[in-house]
């Protein structure tokens, strides 16, 4: 049961803030130049290969830095120039990006009976910008810029599972949240842990900004939404 739980492990980027309109709309200096326009499914899948690729090349890399550097490798792909200011701009836009309409109220919901941790791929600095959107008082933050690493690294996992163990939580009371398959639920289910799929683009096809991970990991729980992992707490029927 849901309300089994003492503790929910959050992916941000793509479970609670909307990174994908966040990644469209800060790519429009580029996409805006194109004279054969590209879909938004194709420019968020060159991003993913982007990212990926330079998050396991350069794992220490903090997320601003790695951002900038995977948009002027897009703005080659695309055969456009474009100068390093752009390319930082763009690496600085992470905190402005914006929240997924239900998410501030959900989390505030689910603070009322779980500790909230947010194990993310990003900076402290992008980080605050996101939280500050968030509204809740997180009781631990796991950034890729203090692991060293990049999920689905296995580093982030093994820090996660050290982290909670400080915390007092156990395994077993961990719900692993998120919806990126690639980055979170193959190495949550790799690592044992229980976990809720929020499947924010159930109404799309492919995986949009992230990789497409081959196999599906199995799912505890599937929600569309958080607001209907919420109410689906509230309503203690699963």
């Amino acid at each position: 049961m849901l309300k089994d739980y003492s503790a929910l492990s959050f992916d941000i980027y793509g479970t609670v803030i909307d990174w994908e309109t966040g990644i469209l709309t800060n790519m429009r200096p580029l996409t805006d130049r194109l004279s054969q326009e590209m879909s938004d499914d194709e420019v968020l899948q060159l991003h993913a290969r982007m990212e990926s690729s330079h998050q396991a090349l350069t794992p220490a890399k903090g997320y601003s830095s790695l951002l900038a550097t995977v948009y002027r490798r897009c703005a080659e792909a695309m055969g456009l120039a474009t100068d390093w200011e752009a390319c930082e701009t763009y690496g600085n836009s992470v905190g402005n990006w914006p929240a997924f309409e239900d998410s501030a109220e959900a989390l505030a919901y689910l603070k009322q009976h779980y500790k909230m941790i947010a194990l993310s791929n990003v900076d402290n600095r992008s980080f605050a910008g996101s939280a500050a959107k968030l509204g809740i008082a997180w009781d631990g933050t796991y950034l890729a810029e203090d692991i060293g690493s990049y999920k689905p690294n296995q580093r982030n996992f093994d820090y996660l599972l050290g982290m909670i163990d400080a915390l007092g939580i156990e395994k077993a009371q961990l719900l692993h949240t998120a919806e990126s398959m690639f980055h979170d639920h193959v190495p949550a289910r790799g690592n044992g842990l229980d976990n809720a799929w929020i499947y924010r683009r159930h109404a799309k096809t492919g995986f949009g900004a992230t990789m497409d991970p081959g196999k599906l990991a199995e799912t505890t729980y599937c929600f569309n939404s958080l607001r209907e992992m919420a109410e689906a707490h509230e309503k203690g029927d699963i």
